[in-house]
């Protein structure tokens, strides 16, 4: 079972993108879901995860207030809108799915792990040019 990420593409600085995440069965609707990514020569770092309803999100410091991570349960799919994108935001985005947290409220910190994730897409490339 795997996720499909897409939406990434070429873009330029200030610019905006939105890549999507097709989740494949319902079940992952209970599931928290997050975004992270991976710069050239960098490890992969947490972006921003969601709780299962979609009311309650957390963000990493570097993309606060200009990205918006959002869920569609009906439609099996997760968003990260990304608005006044910087060539530091260059990266392989990828979602993912922490199954052992079903129906859960909060999301913060503690859901920044790599490692509780145990579902994960394909990455989708966003680069961004100065």
């Amino acid at each position: 079972v795997q996720l499909q990420a897409s939406g990434g593409g070429l873009v330029q600085a200030g610019e905006s993108l939105r890549l999507s995440c097709v989740t494949p069965e319902r079940i992952f609707n209970r599931y928290v879901m997050a975004w992270f990514r991976q710069a050239p020569g960098k490890g992969r770092e947490f972006v921003a995860v969601i709780n299962w309803s979609g009311g309650v999100t957390y963000y990493s410091d570097s993309v606060k207030g200009r990205f918006t991570v959002a869920r569609d349960n009906i439609g099996n799919t997760v968003y990260l809108q990304m608005n006044s994108l910087k060539p530091e935001d260059t990266a392989v985005y990828y979602c993912a799915a922490d199954s052992d947290k079903r129906f859960k409220a909060t999301v913060g910190i503690q859901e920044s792990r790599e490692t509780d994730y145990d579902y994960w897409s394909q990455g989708t490339l966003v680069t961004v040019s100065s």
